[in-house]
C-alpha cells in the first residue's frame, strides 16, 4: 500500500499510551489509517482518537501537534506516514 509521511513523533507517554505528532505534510483525520515506523517500530493502525490541549479533533493539517492514542509503545523521532488505498 502506498505510503505519504505526514509527520514525527516528538514524545511519548508510556500510560495512557499517548504518541505526540508533528505533523509535516497533508492531513489525517479520525478513520485514516497511519504507519508509525522507526529504528525499532513498525506499527499500523487506524486513528481512533486525536487531541488537543485535552480537546479531541477530527483532523491535523501541517504545523499541527496533537496527541494521538496508539496500541503499543513508539519511540521519539519515529517517522508517522499516512496509508492511502
Amino acid at each position: 500500500m502506498p505510503e505519504q509521511e505526514v509527520g514525527v513523533v516528538t514524545h511519548y507517554f508510556d500510560r495512557p499510551h499517548v504518541a505526540i505528532v508533528k505533523m509535516t505534510a497533508a492531513e489525517v483525520r479520525i478513520g485514516d489509517q497511519i504507519r508509525i515506523k522507526g529504528a525499532h517500530t513498525d506499527l499500523t493502525e487506524t486513528v481512533a482518537s486525536m487531541e488537543v490541549e485535552h480537546r479531541k479533533i477530527d483532523a491535523a493539517k501541517p504545523g499541527d501537534e496533537f496527541g494521538l492514542q496508539v496500541a503499543d509503545r513508539v519511540r521519539t523521532g519515529d517517522k508517522v506516514f499516512k496509508v492511502t488505498v
